[in-house]
């Protein structure tokens, strides 16, 4: 019986091109599956067939687990204190075994083994299929719809097939079977069946691989795409770099007659890409970002990575775009948050923030109205700007004495201290979970504080509008600390 095992190994690997070893394997697990049934609960096998021999012997097995986790599986676990009693060497993670019966290959469910073992050899050859296809390098898949599977597209390309998930398409566009698809490999999860290769045709990834086949001056490394973003379907920007002045990065993606631009544009049900070209100057690459619209002036701000744009009113509508598609777009380009606004609103923001500031000044440095003013005029905006820039820079105020410097600085670094001892105090009630949420910086925790927020399941229960009007953050920023908050909630469920 056992020589005709080894024929019968030899047979299916010639036949289904699978190593040797692969099906012995599989064979192993059929035995083991086999044997497990004249056990009564969760217990582990282990069978080994000699190569040469055909002979096999069967393990009963223990997983070795930490002394303190306990045993979540009796039957297949052994705490190490124990397991140690037995084999002095032994490590967390290893295995115990011991020598039991093994069942004869007559008294195996002939259906079952065989369902086994074919099954194991289908996985191979999958993995064979799949590692052989992701070995040629391509970042784009290229194939035909074959069916529907709850929503989402399976697409073979040869014998390998992909999985377009209903929220990685293009909206709008109607897919059926048959026909021919691209989309770009985003990864690999070999524990989907028939389908591990995840694919997306909404993905930045996928315009920009297209345009690196479109345009050999990408792969020849004369141009770069430093970032692209797309409303799929509808609109899309991506920033370009030339590495060689000789080259005209836009011209260049565009192509004679816009034909380049607009391959990609047919690939992607129509829609239209702005090609910006790419600054080291985050003002400038914001300003490029928001065409067509043209740009009065713009104030960086680097603490809050946000920049305030000022267009006129005939660019309002067109900074902004339909739906505020063309700022939200400029916005996930540069990675800036933008704030457009007309030159009223900015005249408004700025006497807003220059009256906070100067009764800032006046209160905790206990100056008049000019010095404040002065302060201000000079671009300082907080206690920590007076407190810690170079003091060359302030002694370069020309209303200023070297003793007026020293006692501006030395108040501001007062009420800094004050603040923050005032701030620590409010904060006593605060609990530890709450301050190690992720997220959540000290002046965010002080105002939850002073709104009586203490705990992190205070937080939690809070709605978005409540947040936002305690913190001042946006709609966005406040949903994702409240979401964070709940974690906890969702894990205990489970």
């Amino acid at each position: 019986m056992n020589r005709e095992l080894l024929m019968l190994v030899e047979a299916i690997s010639r036949e289904k091109n699978v190593e040797r070893d692969v099906v012995l394997g599989a064979v192993e697990s059929a035995l083991a599956q086999a044997t497990k049934k004249l056990y009564q609960g969760e217990v582990e096998l282990r069978v080994s067939i000699d190569r040469d021999s055909g002979e096999y012997e069967t393990f009963r097995r223990w997983l070795v687990v930490p002394d303190d986790a306990g045993l979540q599986n009796p039957d297949a676990e052994e705490l190490l204190m124990d397991a140690r009693e037995r084999v002095p060497d032994i490590e967390v993670g290893e295995y115990i075994e011991e020598s039991v019966e093994s069942v004869p290959i007559g008294r195996i469910g002939a259906m079952a083994a065989k369902q086994v073992i074919l099954q194991k050899i289908r996985d191979a050859e999958r993995e064979m299929l799949l590692s052989d296809f992701m070995s040629r390098g391509e970042k784009i898949f290229t194939g035909t719809v074959k069916r529907m599977d709850k929503g989402d597209l399976i697409v073979e390309s040869g014998r390998v097939e992909g999985r377009l998930r209903r929220g990685e398409m293009i909206p709008k566009e109607n897919l059926r079977s048959g026909d021919r698809v691209r989309a770009i490999i985003m990864e690999v999860d070999l524990t989907l069946r028939g389908a591990p290769i995840i694919l997306s045709r909404s993905a930045p990834e996928f315009m920009i691989e297209l345009f690196r086949n479109e345009v050999p001056e990408i792969e020849q490394g004369l141009l770069e795409i430093k970032s692209c973003a797309r409303d799929p379907g509808s609109r899309a920007k991506i920033a370009v770099l030339s590495h060689d002045k000789r080259v005209d990065p836009i011209g260049t993606c565009v192509g004679v007659r816009g034909t380049r631009v607009n391959a990609v544009t047919n690939e992607l049900a129509g829609e239209r890409v702005d090609i910006v070209l790419w600054s080291e100057d985050p003002a400038q690459f914001v300003i490029g970002a928001l065409a067509p619209a043209n740009v009065s002036s713009i104030v960086v701000d680097e603490e809050k990575h946000a920049m305030d744009v000022v267009v006129d009113e005939e660019n309002l509508a067109i900074a902004i775009g339909r739906g505020g598609q063309n700022v939200r777009l400029a916005s996930d380009l540069t990675g800036w948050k933008i704030n457009i606004m007309d030159a009223a609103e900015s005249a408004q923001k700025q006497a807003d923030e220059s009256d906070a500031a100067r009764r800032l000044f006046m209160e905790k440095l206990d100056v008049d109205e000019e010095i404040a003013d002065i302060l201000i005029a000079e671009g300082f905006g907080s206690l920590e700007e007076v407190a810690y820039v170079p003091l060359q820079e302030m002694l370069e105020i020309e209303s200023f004495d070297e003793d007026t410097v020293g006692e501006l600085r030395a108040r501001a670094k007062d009420a800094l201290l004050t603040m923050e001892i005032a701030r620590e105090e409010s904060m006593g009630g605060v609990s530890q979970d709450l301050r190690d949420l992720e997220g959540l910086t000290p002046e965010l925790i002080a105002k939850l504080a002073d709104a009586g927020v203490n705990t992190r399941d205070d937080l939690a229960d809070l709605a978005i509008d409540e947040l936002t009007e305690l913190t001042g953050q946006s709609a966005e920023d406040a949903k994702a600390l409240i979401m964070k908050a709940r974690e906890h909630w969702f894990m205990g469920q489970e």
